[in-house]
């Protein structure tokens, strides 16, 4: 059925620009188009090439296996496709619409080429089903990569802009912590830190948590791992923003900072780095 009896690849040559008048049709019809993110010619033109793949890949014989490297092109441009639209703000029922409104006109022209023949009919359309579908599940599957890959990404710049180090003097730098801290988080901590430790060659770094709104003994312990790190590195660390409720939570679940410096306000730590410094504000 797939190589050598289905009569698909004859009917797409033959009608070629009568499916894709049909097909924009369909896809115009369905209020998908975002004329916001693509033009009707644009769309036409991704449309046309994509059925232009089509008909090369089924010229083979294979018509329903898209594992195979007769289809690469066209997968090529459907993962693309997909990634693009993912990356424009396509919803996913944008994005599969593109591939399953094909599905009409090549059903009308399947019909009109079988006749009378229902058995040949029926075997056409569940061909040509079968491949529509395959094609739409790849492109919805790669599509749905493509914004995961997009959310990961963004989750990352994120953490990375909620981390910032500031030298508010020299030898001395401020790390405000806002949200909460768990291990993935508390990695770029550390690494951002350190990192500008070294770039300013900063003796003192103060880690103010009065925007952290709990305190238990998981962020405690990321806490007390990146002032380690940072004494690694030759620099003191001192934590700041230790709330009332904050030192009560940290008594009743026995959590310690050890020989930790610890502040109540970041004002009160940055008077402490400055002694500390030997410098005196007038």
């Amino acid at each position: 059925m797939t190589k050598s009896t289905s009569r698909l690849n004859d009917i797409l040559e033959k009608n070629e620009k009568e499916i894709l008048d049909d097909w924009m049709r369909e896809q115009l019809a369905s209020g998908t188009l975002r004329k916001d993110l693509i033009t009707e010619s644009e769309l036409r033109k991704q449309s046309a090439e994509l059925l232009g793949l089509i008909i090369n890949a089924t010229r083979s014989g294979n018509v329903t296996e898209i594992s195979g490297t007769e289809w690469k092109p066209v997968l090529d441009f459907l993962a693309a496709t997909s990634k693009t639209r993912a990356a424009q703000g396509f919803s996913p029922v944008e994005t599969a619409t593109f591939i399953f409104s094909m599905k009409q006109p090549i059903f009308t022209r399947l019909k009109k080429e079988a006749g009378s023949n229902a058995s040949v009919l029926a075997d056409e359309i569940w061909v040509a089903t079968v491949l529509t579908d395959k094609l739409g599940l790849f492109t919805a599957e790669t599509y749905q990569k493509s914004r995961e890959e997009i959310i990961r990404r963004q989750q990352m710049e994120l953490l990375e802009l909620s981390t910032p180090v500031i030298r508010i003097w020299e030898g001395i730098l401020v790390l405000p912590l806002i949200g909460t801290l768990d291990s993935s988080r508390t990695q770029i901590v550390m690494e951002t830190l350190l990192q500008n430790i070294v770039d300013t060659n900063s003796g003192i770094a103060i880690i103010d948590i009065t925007g952290v709104p709990a305190v238990d003994t998981l962020v405690a312990q990321h806490l007390i791992k990146t002032v380690s790190a940072a004494r690694l590195m030759g620099a003191q660390c001192i934590i700041s923003g230790i709330r009332p409720q904050i030192a009560q939570t940290m008594v009743h679940l026995g959590v310690a900072f050890g020989d930790v410096v610890t502040k109540a306000s970041l004002a009160d730590a940055l008077k402490y780095a400055f002694r500390q410094s030997g410098i005196t504000v007038t």
